[in-house]
């Protein structure tokens, strides 16, 4: 009887925990297709983007470039210090 009771909670178990792991997909892909949709004028129809002149370019690739050498700084200061420990 324990056996059988055992059974049946475990499958509605397993059905639950689908159900759930299955909303949570379909809310992430949701929330991607909205961050993708274009940006709307009031009339309805896509905003165009404007295109980046070269020194905005380089600005913009010199503040990420910057913000990558920051990470790996970080992450070479970690390890160092995880070594220097012995």
């Amino acid at each position: 009887m324990n056996q059988i009771i055992n059974m049946i909670v475990r499958q509605v178990m397993h059905q639950l925990v689908r159900r759930g792991v299955n909303a949570g997909f379909d809310q992430a892909s949701k929330m991607g297709k909205r961050r993708r949709q274009p940006e709307l004028d009031e009339d309805g129809n896509p905003v165009q983007q404007r295109q980046l002149t070269p020194e905005e370019r380089a600005a913009r690739r010199a503040r990420r470039q910057a913000r990558l050498d920051t990470g790996h700084a970080k992450q070479s200061m970690k390890t160092l210090r995880r070594f220097s420990k012995f």
